[in-house]
C-alpha cells in the first residue's frame, strides 16, 4: 500500500523556510509517511496552481507556509475537497490561525499538528463581484471582506510598513480616511429580505471576528456557524467616530473581563455601527467601490454577492472554539 505524503505550498519571500524543511522531514519521519511534496507560490500566482498540482498529486495535508492572501488562494482550490490543509503561522497577519486560537511562531508545534494534529471544518465565503464593465469573478474568502476603508487600506498600505511595523502600518491611511468621513450610498438585502438603503464609510462581511492588532470588531462571529456577519461603519461627523472608537475598545477588553461585558451590554446600539447577520449579503454600489477579501485587493466592484458555504473547508491542528 503506498504510503501518504503532505504537501507544503510556501511562499519563498515569508517565514523560515530551512527550519520548515527541518521540522517537515523529523515529522515525515516520525510518522512513516513517504517524502513530502513542495511547491512555491509564484509572483503572479499566490497559491491557486500550487494547491492545484498539490491536490493532484493526492497529498494526504496540505501545509500553508504565507500569509493570510496565500492561505486564501490555498483554500480558493481545496475547499469541498476533504483534504485538510495546515496553517503555518508567523509574523503579522494570521487572521484565520489567530481566530482559531492556533499557535503563532512555532513551526515546530505548527508542523507536527500538520502530521498529528486534529482536524475541523469550518465555513467559506465566497464573494461574487462584478466590476463596472460587467464582467464577473467569483473568489472565496475565510476571515473578511471590506468595502471602502478596509479595501483602502489593503490596496494602499505599502507592504514593506506591514511587514516592518504591523498593524500600526494601518494608523496614517485610517486617520486620514477618518478626517476625511467620506460616506458612499448603497441598496443591500440580507438573505431574502427587503432591499435597504443606506450611506457608509466602510461595509465588512465576517467569517472571523478580529482585525489586525487584534482589534475586536464583530463579537458574535464565529466561524462555523453557517452564518456572515456584516457591520457598516456609517459615522456622522467625528463625535460618530468617537463612539465607535469607544465600543470598539469595550469589545476588546469584554473578552476579558466579566465586568466590561456587563458594562458593553447596558450599552445602548449605535446608529453609526450597525450589525446584521445572514447566510447571503447582497450589495449595489452608484459609484464603483475598492473591495478588499482577506487583505488582497480585488479592484473596484458595483455589485457583489456574498454567502456562505457551511463547514466547506477542513482545518489541521486549529484547537480553538472559533469565536473570533
Amino acid at each position: 500500500m503506498e504510503r501518504p505524503h503532505a504537501a507544503v505550498v510556501y511562499n519563498p519571500t515569508k517565514g523560515p523556510i530551512d527550519r520548515l524543511r527541518r521540522a517537515v522531514a523529523a515529522q515525515q519521519a516520525d510518522a512513516a509517511w513517504a517524502e513530502t511534496r513542495w511547491y512555491e507560490t509564484r509572483s503572479d500566482d499566490s497559491g491557486r496552481a500550487a494547491a492545484g498540482q498539490a491536490l493532484a498529486d493526492g497529498a494526504e495535508v496540505v501545509i500553508v507556509a504565507g500569509g493570510d492572501g496565500t492561505v486564501r488562494a490555498v483554500a480558493e482550490v481545496l475547499h469541498g475537497t476533504g483534504i485538510p490543509v495546515a496553517l503555518l503561522p508567523t509574523g503579522t497577519g494570521n487572521l484565520l490561525a489567530r481566530a482559531l486560537d492556533m499557535v503563532i511562531n512555532d513551526v515546530e508545534a505548527c508542523v507536527a499538528a500538520a502530521f498529528s494534529g486534529d482536524t475541523r471544518s469550518v465555513d467559506v465565503g465566497v464573494a461574487e463581484l462584478e466590476s463596472e464593465s460587467g464582467e464577473r469573478s467569483t473568489h472565496v474568502f475565510l476571515v473578511m471582506a471590506g468595502i471602502g476603508l478596509d479595501a483602502e487600506m489593503a490596496q494602499n498600505t505599502n507592504a514593506l510598513a506591514k511587514k516592518r511595523f504591523g498593524w500600526l502600518a494601518y494608523i496614517t491611511p485610517i486617520a486620514r480616511s477618518v478626517i476625511a468621513n467620506r460616506l458612499f450610498h448603497l441598496d443591500y438585502r440580507v438573505d431574502d429580505g427587503r432591499v435597504r438603503s443606506t450611506r457608509a464609510h466602510t461595509v465588512i462581511v465576517g467569517n472571523c471576528g478580529t482585525l489586525t492588532g487584534n482589534m475586536l470588531l464583530i463579537p458574535r462571529a464565529i466561524i462555523d456557524d453557517g452564518l456572515l456577519d456584516v457591520v457598516m461603519m456609517r459615522p456622522k461627523g467625528r463625535l460618530g467616530w468617537a463612539g465607535i472608537g469607544t465600543r470598539l475598545t469595550l469589545q476588546g477588553i469584554a473578552r476579558r473581563s466579566r465586568f466590561s461585558r456587563r458594562l458593553l451590554g447596558a450599552t445602548p446600539d449605535l446608529h453609526s455601527l450597525a450589525y446584521v447577520q445572514g447566510r447571503r449579503f447582497e450589495a449595489r454600489f452608484d459609484v464603483p467601490h475598492l473591495i478588499q477579501l482577506d487583505g488582497d485587493s480585488f479592484g473596484l466592484v458595483t455589485r457583489a454577492r456574498i454567502s456562505v458555504r457551511p463547514g466547506a473547508l477542513r482545518i489541521r491542528g486549529a484547537t480553538g472554539n472559533g469565536a473570533a
